[in-house]
């Protein structure tokens, strides 16, 4: 259902706050541009380093390769594995091909990484909610052998044999919000009210506030463009909650995908990016809305992120 149209002295732009980069995408970003920098190209890079078609493009261009397999690196290259994290397997292989390896995994999800492993090794059987096929959620299940088990729905929930006294805990993919895992986590609970469930500060606070920031900013607006990518599994979740609220709402990671007729009779547009498309970017996808017709810019008041998170020191201090 779409809003009538608002009141203003001129058309345009709603900006939300935050949008675009987190923490863990500019340091994944960094570490091949410092790579780079350092010894040259070509740097392989294990997966696409972050979502993001814009940046993956501009690292390509810089001498980055990306793969999806580790028998696809010369041995003895240099590796750095993407923002999304990756399994034990995909490091043993590395070892043995003798790869000098930078991690890039975000410091959120390696904490996952770290509290699965010792549940694991506690006796606990641990339930990941997320989607399937995502790296990160294959990255996170692959630091153990058994004991892991991929929740992607309710039906999944109801499907789930174990007794209410077994020691039972969960953790979720780091992109999803609390939101997003609501009805799960409620039917875990209600399911295993002993279940062990993952600290508050696991949940991705980048994710959390830019899904907040569209909560704040879709009803002002009559239309919203987020700037992400398809396979960025943020970004699609920020078009969806626009809809979801009642808003038109379109994805683009490139300026020339945008269509006039998207903008026609709407005199507030809103603009949010996801965590892994670049400030530089959105500019441009602004830039050319602008040109469909003169709109006036303004930021909305919100959240000012100021997390930052240290490169690898075997890339910052090399023995």
């Amino acid at each position: 259902m779409q809003s009538n149209p608002l009141p203003s002295e001129s058309d345009e732009i709603l900006l939300a706050q935050p949008r675009g980069f987190c923490a863990g995408v500019d340091r994944a970003i960094n570490i091949v541009n410092e790579a780079l920098s350092r010894f040259g190209a070509p740097i392989y890079v294990r997966h696409e380093i972050v979502h993001n078609k814009y940046v993956v493009d501009e690292l390509r261009a810089k001498g980055a390769i990306f793969v999806d397999g580790i028998d696809e690196i010369p041995r003895g290259a240099i590796v750095i594995y993407s923002a999304h994290g990756v399994s034990q397997q995909v490091r043993q292989d590395a070892a043995e091909r003798g790869l000098q390896v930078y991690d890039a995994t975000c410091p959120l999800v390696t904490k996952v990484h770290v509290e699965v492993v010792k549940l694991c090794k506690d006796g606990f059987t641990v339930f990941m909610i997320g989607h399937a096929g995502h790296p990160e959620v294959e990255g996170t299940m692959g630091q153990v052998e058994s004991g892991i088990f991929l929740i992607e729905n309710l039906e999944d929930v109801e499907k789930l044999n174990f007794s209410a006294d077994e020691r039972l805990a969960f953790v979720t993919q780091t992109t999803l919000s609390v939101d997003e895992t609501k009805e799960i986590v409620n039917a875990l609970t209600k399911k295993f009210p002993k279940i062990i469930q993952p600290k508050k500060q696991d949940i991705c606070y980048a994710t959390q506030n830019r899904q907040d920031a569209v909560k704040f900013m879709a009803p002002q607006v009559q239309l919203v463009i987020v700037v992400g990518s398809q396979a960025s599994s943020n970004s699609n979740r920020l078009r969806e909650l626009a809809e979801k609220l009642g808003v038109p709402a379109y994805m683009v990671d490139a300026p020339d995908q945008l269509r006039p007729e998207w903008f026609e009779g709407k005199k507030r547009v809103g603009l949010t990016a996801g965590a892994s498309a670049p400030e530089s970017l959105a500019q441009a996808i602004v830039a050319r809305i602008q040109e469909f017709g003169p709109r006036q810019i303004r930021s909305l008041d919100g959240v000012v992120e100021d997390v930052t998170f240290s490169l690898p020191k075997n890339l910052t201090h090399p023995v």
